[in-house]
């Protein structure tokens, strides 16, 4: 199998579909969780209304494992993944166009859920195509690519297209017109990755639909039923469930309390330099977090690392306590506290990803996959629903030091969860 895979995998280096796959997948994923968070508040949405109905968005994401068999049962993984990356890109022209409405919140918001149903669908197939793709050294070695790439996506939608944004609002006078703009360029980007990975993605043997019996129904909650016999499930639900509590709730804020003048507890950055705090500084120390924790991984192994790495996720939290006391009106300073936040989070989330992988490891990898990840989302909606009434009852200062203290629990799991003590090494 192995040999047949490799062979088959050989008609693509893996540098140049990985990180391309990884960009695309993120694109609509920050559309709809951050840069929907940035355009809202531009458009003089409240902080609650924005935290609970684009956390609401993570729901295909949540319940994305319900339909997950269905891909393994019907098509390939790679037919999948190509068709619904041209689906994404008609969502973003449709958003772009629903701006123009009088009601563009609510004709936006219905748009981005069936980009969000489109998007989920997609992870379950790359994610798929990633396993089946790449030999198991292989996906050790570019978990940390895979990571950077994905992250530097969001940081991209945070960053030049957020700047873009903000020079358009100021040269068109129509903040409306202007993020329209910016998702007639989206849809132009995300139409090229459908040409690029029709045209570069392997056909590895072993991408085909899953042999199903005269039974499907049946077949589709055994899937279910062999990830919850997992041995030490509730482990793997806790640590899942717990990893981002923290940062559940603070990355809904992060925007608002960038962007908000320091009269109401804000730092008063322009939609232009949120762009370039959070975007160009960022995905320079974003980068070398993600490769850096990839290529420990691939050295030590994913126990011996683990530790370093929930310390590198969840301790640059303070960056925001400190940030929200002091209030510094210096731009450099904020820069680099952003840019500790972002090597903390490249360099540490690098772990979860490879712990899910671990964990689906076996038969119906895909499905078991899918089911981690819409965990991992039920673990950022929740909490994202109600940090916006929580921050404006508590003020940007005692919120971020409530976030931090949110991050307690993942440390407690993390010493409980059960590692392979050779996985993830070379």
């Amino acid at each position: 199998m192995q040999t047949s895979l490799a062979k088959n995998s050989s008609h693509a280096n893996p540098w140049s579909w990985v990180p391309s796959l990884y960009f695309a997948q993120a694109i609509p994923y920050v559309v709809v969780m951050s840069l929907s968070v940035i355009m809202y508040k531009d458009m003089g949405v409240s902080n609650s209304d924005i935290a609970f109905y684009t956390s609401l968005l993570y729901l295909p994401w949540v319940i994305k494992p319900l339909w997950s068999p269905i891909v393994d049962m019907f098509g390939t993984k790679r037919r999948w993944t190509v068709l619904l990356q041209l689906a994404v890109a008609a969502s973003l022209v449709a958003v772009g166009m629903s701006l123009h409405l009088p009601n563009f919140f609510v004709a936006s918001l219905a748009v981005m859920w069936l980009m969000a149903f489109s998007s989920a669908t997609h992870d379950i197939s790359a994610d798929g195509f990633y396993m089946l793709g790449l030999r198991q050294q292989q996906q050790a070695a570019f978990v940390g690519v895979r990571s950077t790439f994905y992250r530097l996506a969001t940081l991209a939608g945070q960053g030049p297209l957020v700047v873009l944004a903000g020079y358009l609002a100021h040269k068109l006078g129509d903040v409306n017109q202007a993020w329209s703009v910016v998702f007639f360029v989206l849809a132009g980007l995300f139409l090229l990755a459908f040409l690029w990975h029709g045209f570069i993605l392997p056909k590895p043997d072993s991408d085909h639909k899953v042999r199903a019996s005269d039974n499907p129904l049946r077949d589709f909650f055994v899937t279910f039923a062999l990830f919850f016999r997992k041995r030490d499930i509730w482990l793997i639900l806790g640590f899942i469930l717990t990893f981002r509590l923290g940062e559940a709730q603070l990355l809904k804020l992060v925007a608002p309390f960038l962007k908000d003048p320091l009269a109401v507890g804000g730092l008063g950055l322009t939609t232009e330099q949120y762009g370039i705090a959070y975007g160009t500084i960022g995905i320079a120390f974003l980068t070398m977090g993600g490769l850096a924790g990839g290529y420990l991984i691939s050295r030590l192994g994913l126990k011996r690392c683990l530790w370093l790495m929930v310390f590198a996720v969840h301790l640059p939290d303070l960056v925001f306590v400190y940030l929200s006391q002091a209030q510094p009106t210096s731009f450099a300073v904020v820069c680099a506290s952003l840019a500790v936040e972002q090597f903390g989070y490249g360099f540490g989330f690098t772990a979860m990803m490879l712990y899910m992988i671990m964990v689906c490891e076996g038969e119906h990898k895909t499905a078991h996959y899918a089911i981690c990840t819409g965990l991992m989302a039920l673990g950022m909606m929740v909490p994202g629903m109600w940090s916006g009434d929580l921050q404006e009852y508590l003020g940007y200062q005692h919120f971020f030091i409530w976030a931090c203290l949110s991050t307690i629990p993942a440390f407690i799991m993390a010493a409980l969860v059960k590692i392979d003590p050779e996985f993830g090494k070379k």
